[in-house]
């Protein structure tokens, strides 16, 4: 099956990064509409300028299995992030920005270097605030052979705007569903409209790859998969979240109802964040996503402790 990027007219992709870099100079690539000139270095709410930071870069084993393959996913982690979730388990990258700043030349190096892997596809994790510079670099990772599927591998807070310039580029989209409650986004990841934005997204993304293909070998081709991280006492709205994706995306979305959720970062200061989900959490997590009609739910499941 060929990916979007060998169908993709190179012209075409030229204007998309055209419209896209556009969108930095008084920045709106995301819901926060911050403003910040970013091609005169200025830091927006994303806290990144002109050009990406790279955390790191590698071969993955630890993504949903699909991603994985055999040869593992080919990962390449963006630091900075347009959430401020207080739990976050990667807070040194998200929050705290660890990274070093990458010429779109060096990020090209990188896709061409996981390809030369055997990865099977190229990650984009936390890539909303940079898809110009993503953009900059495919064109010029295509002209020396990159040809993996691609997956946006994000938060959730995407703006469509600026998904719609990525259709018939990105091959898999893997997005959070973290909320459903404005209040709880607001109070635990700094978002005032996280239901309505991620929602709109999620249909965006459905809309141009449709629900997740894969290959007789297991591996992801095409399609849409989502994330919904499964939260202390309820917090994460799981019984909204999974309603929501059968009705009005399709229950045939791969669903990875995640158990692996454990206090880091600032969550220790939040008593309803200070402790680790139990498994009666995680099982009536998984229950709702069964009684919402649901059928392909990712069974692999970390080990997480009784309460």
């Amino acid at each position: 099956m060929a990916t979007c990027l060998e169908l993709y007219p190179s012209g075409e992709l030229r204007e998309r990064i055209g419209l896209a870099t556009s969108l930095l100079r008084s920045c709106h690539l995301c819901p926060h509409r911050c403003g910040a000139n970013r091609l005169e270095d200025e830091l927006g709410a994303c806290r990144t300028s002109c050009e990406a930071i790279i955390s790191s870069y590698g071969p993955h084993f630890g993504e949903e299995s699909p991603l994985v393959g055999r040869h593992g996913s080919g990962t390449i982690f963006f630091a900075n992030c347009n959430l401020r979730c207080l739990f976050c388990q990667n807070y040194s990258v998200s929050q705290l920005g660890e990274g070093k700043k990458a010429s779109k030349e060096e990020l090209a190096s990188m896709m061409l270097s996981l390809q030369a892997q055997g990865c099977h596809n190229i990650n984009l994790v936390s890539p909303t605030h940079v898809v110009p510079q993503i953009l900059q670099a495919l064109e010029i990772a295509m002209e020396s052979g990159l040809r993996l599927p691609l997956v946006y591998n994000s938060g959730g807070y995407d703006s469509v705007e600026t998904l719609s310039m990525l259709d018939g580029i990105i091959d898999i989209y893997m997005p959070d569903m973290k909320y459903s409650d404005e209040r709880v986004a607001r109070e635990l990841s700094g978002i005032e409209d996280y239901p309505s934005v991620n929602r709109a997204a999620v249909k965006e993304m459905h809309r141009q790859v449709g629900d997740l293909k894969i290959s007789a070998e297991g591996v992801a081709q095409r399609g849409l998969l989502v994330r919904h991280l499964v939260l202390p006492r309820g917090l994460a709205g799981t019984g909204e979240v999974v309603n929501f994706i059968s009705r009005e995306i399709s229950p045939d979305t791969y669903t990875n109802i995640m158990a692996q959720y454990h206090p880091c970062y600032k969550a220790y200061d939040i008593p309803d964040l200070a402790r680790p989900i139990s498994t009666a959490e995680f099982q009536q997590a998984v229950e709702l996503a069964h009684q919402a009609g649901l059928n392909r739910l990712d069974k692999a499941r970390p080990i997480i402790v009784g309460f």
